[in-house]
């Protein structure tokens, strides 16, 4: 089996020195804050996504594979980890702001999420469906605060952050779709208003690493614990007929440099733990280390719709030759980062869709509504969600 991220002699992850060789610009800025992505597919399931940020104009360099549950070759992380990643990482943005417009002094804190995804329904039928459950967030706090201030103070950041508006109320995505050169209708999926972008071509090939050692922003670590819940194992999920709950967990930590570090475990199916960087920039506080957390968020839904494609065309034994997309995301700022006081908020998802196949177009509008409907982020984009919040307080000595 090939290892096309390998392969191509770079580092998995990485800031681009040359963002305007790459030639991806960012959209117009609606509410605050805009981030464009452009995904490709590399192999069935591994990608590589350049995203860029209106708030920083850096590009970066993403990757994602699957493991052995889609019979991928588990080089880099899922796509489900990278929101859980940016969700998690916002909240801490969030949480950190808040307490000190409260005048709450945090000495310790850590988050722990989980993010819970369904698939039920056959993919030759055309019933498959993905779905998306409520969170659960944990956050221990040691803070001269008590549980019901702590708790008060998690809810507010969680509705503050930019995703809320995404997480919140019922938000259906956006399409155009080209095929084989040529935009066409669409069919289930709702309309991109306005023109559609350009298909990215071979611009990846164009990023060049920044100078730097980029080796440590996503590290892969051991197979997640399995647990009672754990079922998911060697090409699981690519059986016709699926009834599945997904387990993915996030736990974030600040460094003593200030850069959040971010544990992902992948408890079903069964996958590895990754352990992520995340860190705002100049214009938001931060240095720009590391991605941040808006950038994981948009490639995270980026890559699990990309999945979809890939494993629909593996299922139904369809020609599908390349498939790319590019993908806008507008987000109002944190309503703490940013002083806004407001909750955050955010537009529906635009995905300009672009694949090269032998079928016809009837099998194109058929495979991208099919991704629409099985991908468990454009699900949580649909759903009303919401955070169930726990606090732990930590003993102290003395």
């Amino acid at each position: 089996m090939t290892n096309p991220l390998i392969d191509c002699g770079k580092p998995l992850f990485f800031k681009a020195n040359n963002p305007s060789a790459v030639g991806l610009d960012a959209p117009d800025v609606r509410k605050g804050m805009a981030v464009r992505l452009a995904v490709r597919s590399l192999s069935v399931m591994q990608k590589e996504a350049l995203v860029l940020n209106s708030r920083t104009g850096t590009v970066w360099r993403l990757a994602s594979d699957e493991g052995a549950y889609l019979a991928g070759l588990d080089e880099a992380p899922c796509p489900l980890s990278f929101l859980t990643t940016g969700m998690v990482s916002s909240y801490m943005n969030e949480i950190l702001a808040l307490a000190e417009i409260r005048g709450i002094a945090i000495r310790s804190i850590k988050l722990i999420q989980d993010n819970y995804y369904t698939m039920t329904g056959s993919a030759l039928r055309g019933t498959m469906i993905g779905g998306a459950k409520d969170i659960e967030l944990e956050a221990v706090i040691d803070a001269d605060a008590d549980a019901d201030t702590l708790h008060a103070l998690v809810l507010d950041a969680v509705a503050a952050s930019p995703l809320n508006g995404l997480m919140r109320k019922s938000v259906e995505s956006l399409f155009a779709l080209t095929h084989n050169g040529t935009e066409i209708p669409l069919g289930d999926a709702m309309p991109v208003d306005g023109e559609t972008l350009a298909d990215p071509g071979d611009r990846f090939d164009a990023a060049v690493p920044a100078d730097g050692d980029w080796s440590t922003l996503i590290v892969k670590g051991a197979m997640t614990p399995m647990t009672e819940e754990t079922e998911g194992f060697a090409e699981s999920s690519l059986q016709d007929e699926q009834n599945r709950l997904l387990h993915v967990r996030g736990i974030c930590t600040l460094r003593p440099d200030g850069i959040k570090q971010i544990e992902q475990h992948l408890y079903n199916p069964h996958g590895s733990i990754f352990t992520y960087l995340c860190e705002e920039d100049e214009a938001d506080g931060g240095k720009g280390r590391a991605p941040d957390a808006a950038s994981y968020i948009a490639a995270g839904i980026g890559f699990c719709f990309m999945t979809q494609f890939g494993r629909f065309a593996k299922i139904a034994k369809k020609d599908l030759r390349d498939y790319r997309i590019v993908q806008d995301a507008h987000f109002s700022l944190g309503g703490a980062t940013a002083k806004t006081g407001k909750a955050g908020e955010a537009d529906p998802l635009e995905t300009h869709v672009y694949l090269h196949t032998g079928e016809d177009d009837d099998f194109a509008r058929h495979i991208l509504d099919m991704s629409e409907k099985t991908c468990f982020l454009h699900a949580f984009c649909k759903a009303e969600l919401k955070a169930k919040v726990k606090i732990t307080q930590p003993a102290r000595a003395g």
